[in-house]
């Protein structure tokens, strides 16, 4: 009886597969999210000032003015584009610059005489992560040149104590290093929730699962064929992302062991595929479905601590997560995949995960049962 439950469980999971072979747009999400997706995440919008495109008008026409102007080049800035007055406005209605600095005539007199002077610096707020930080470097910069033109010689400051910085397990501070990790931990979470629950729906919107009613199946099988399955495609396109995108074409170094990393995937998939198959028995068709995954997955993701460290977060916000998958996910992930960490430090979150997915498993089957008992 009880290989006659495995060879049910094993059918009906290989029945599943092949209906997601069959569906072109979910095999297309699949592709895109594992490949295109984490290596967008990992190369583009740096959080860091990169080729931030820059206007001078430059009224004052002297040694320092010249002096400030040569202070912008790459890779913060691009080469300043020198504009007149009237074409500053038009720049950056049209979004040609980030930053335009208008330096005033008399300038250089007025800095000299001991004069208070002030610079015009025009931002473009809308791009907002360069336009923040941008700022600051040119308020910075400026003020450095002006420091050292009145001094007449170019100095730094010797403190008494020397600060040595150590960056451990990202010594270049590569932001890819970390996008490109956290974006397969997130994709890994959205699939299963959406596979699961598509699945789901998709049987109930084709008539197929009211076939299954009649078999001699039970509803714990159904399920947990459908648990399986597409944890197994999730683990699968993780795996392979995780070593020809990440570790292949971005060059990331994957510091602890793959496969500690899968087995610890495997049991958050646990919690978020019971998770979907919960949605999908809540949802009467594939576009409620959708909004549903929008209110449960964003904060998911945002307040697991891949995003924002939970330790900024609010107190009731951190004892609220840590009853989430992903909370203990995203520890997980980042303990082995940066830090190279074992499983005798990853064991709390591997036993987290396995305890929530039991609940969530339990609710979804509970759920799952009761639609299934209405429909017959």
């Amino acid at each position: 009886m009880f290989w006659k439950k495995l060879e049910n469980i094993y059918r009906l999971g290989v029945k599943e597969l092949w209906s997601l072979w069959r569906d072109p747009a979910m095999l297309f999400l699949i592709i895109f999210i594992f490949t295109f997706a984490v290596y967008s995440s990992a190369s583009s919008t740096p959080e860091t000032l990169n080729n931030a495109p820059i206007a001078i008008v430059d009224e004052d026409q002297s040694p320092l003015s010249q002096r400030i102007v040569s202070a912008f080049y790459p890779p913060y800035f691009t080469y300043p584009e020198m504009i007149n007055i009237n074409e500053m406005d038009k720049g950056m209605d049209a979004g040609q610059y980030t930053f335009a600095l208008n330096i005033p005539a008399n300038f250089q007199r007025d800095v000299l005489a001991g004069k208070s002077s002030a610079l015009q610096l025009n931002v473009d707020a809308t791009r907002m992560t360069q336009a923040f930080s941008g700022s600051g470097y040119i308020q910075q910069m400026i003020q450095s040149e002006v420091n050292e033109f009145v001094a007449g010689y170019r100095t730094t400051s010797s403190l008494p104590v020397e600060l040595e910085l150590r960056a451990q397990f990202n010594p270049a501070l590569e932001k890819k290093w970390f996008g490109s990790l956290m974006q397969i931990v997130n994709n890994v979470t959205m699939l299963s929730i959406i596979l699961t629950g598509a699945a789901l729906i998709r049987e109930r919107e084709h008539g197929t699962i009211e076939h299954l009613l009649v078999m001699p199946v039970t509803v714990f099988e159904i399920m947990l064929a459908k648990v399986w399955s597409m944890g197994v495609v999730v683990l699968i396109a993780a795996s392979v992302s995780l070593h020809f995108v990440v570790m292949g074409l971005l060059d990331v170094p994957v510091q602890g062991s793959v496969a500690l990393f899968i087995c610890g995937a495997a049991l958050s998939l646990f919690a978020t595929t019971s998770m979907g198959i919960f949605l999908a028995t809540m949802a009467k068709s594939m576009p409620q479905f959708g909004l549903l995954i929008v209110l449960i997955l964003m904060p998911l993701q945002m307040l697991s601590g891949g995003t924002t460290p939970r330790e900024n977060m609010p107190d009731i916000v951190q004892n609220i997560m840590f009853f989430a998958p992903t909370t203990h996910f995203v520890d997980m992930g980042q303990a082995i995949l940066f830090r190279g960490a074992g499983i005798e430090v990853v064991w709390q979150p591997f036993l987290c995960m396995f305890l929530i997915g039991l609940v969530f498993f339990y609710f979804a089957f509970k759920r799952f049962k009761e639609t299934i008992h209405t429909m017959a």
